[in-house]
């Protein structure tokens, strides 16, 4: 159970370093030199994006297939657990900004959290939709 809990914990922490990271689809570091030194196409780099978008759905799949397995209150324990880390991670990084860098940064986690409500509305209706038409 250790061994399924770890592995999920570092399946659900990786998308998240990739897009904290600065990744391709932000034009970070990391993709941006990926990019430069393959000397790809503006279509070719599309093509990686969506082919990374891909990997990181298909990784949140099988985490979640792996999750749904586990007793619900090591499931809540986790969620906390995950929780505490990103806040502690977040109040770190506000930590090392500027005050007018961290209204900016606290409106940007503000931005990221509203769209997160608003997809998770979304997939609930989207759900609700699709038993209404079986």
């Amino acid at each position: 159970m250790r061994k399924i809990l770890t592995a999920a914990l570092l399946a659900l922490a990786l998308p998240a370093l990739a897009m904290s990271e600065g990744g391709p689809r932000h034009g970070g570091e990391h993709g941006g030199r990926m990019f430069k030194e393959l000397d790809l196409s503006k279509a070719q780099q599309r093509e990686m994006r969506e082919l990374m978008g891909e990997q990181m759905r298909s990784r949140h799949a099988i985490t979640q297939r792996y999750l749904d397995k586990l007793p619900a209150a090591e499931r809540k324990a986790m969620q906390a657990e995950l929780q505490a880390a990103k806040e502690a991670q977040h109040s770190a990084m506000r930590a090392l900004l500027k005050p007018e860098q961290q209204a900016a940064f606290d409106a940007q986690l503000k931005k990221m959290q509203e769209r997160r409500e608003e997809r998770k509305a979304f997939m609930a209706w989207k759900a609700e939709q699709a038993k209404k038409s079986e």
